[in-house]
């Protein structure tokens, strides 16, 4: 019984949560030539993050959303932008014990043909 209120109290105590951010047509940090589109090809769905971590009540930093798009992109060779993209904030926190926060990113990666 004792174990139970405990496994109990512990769930209560535990949160997390996901938020959709955003969903884009088209996002990129990188400079990229628009008036030449045939320069480029969208070639698969890919996901990255950028995350960081609590540690009893200490952040070890802070989440940064142009980090999670950049290793979203450069998770591809040569990928340069991407299309229909979804961003989501994650979070999750055990108070006083560990927890984490995040910028997630999916999306469709666009790559600079090479002649």
């Amino acid at each position: 019984m004792r174990t139970l209120i405990v496994a109990l109290a512990a769930a209560l105590l535990a949160s997390g949560c996901s938020v959709r951010v955003a969903d884009l047509t088209y996002v990129t940090t990188k400079n990229i030539d628009v008036d030449a589109p045939e320069k480029y090809e969208r070639v698969e769905r890919v996901a990255g993050e950028d995350r960081s971590y609590i540690i009893s009540f200490i952040p070890t930093g802070i989440p940064n959303l142009e980090e999670a798009i950049d290793n979203t992109i450069e998770s591809v060779p040569n990928g340069v932008a991407l299309e229909n993209a979804t961003i989501k904030r994650e979070t999750f926190y055990i108070p006083l014990l560990f927890g984490s926060e995040a910028y997630v990113v999916e999306g469709d990666v666009v790559v600079e043909k090479r002649p």
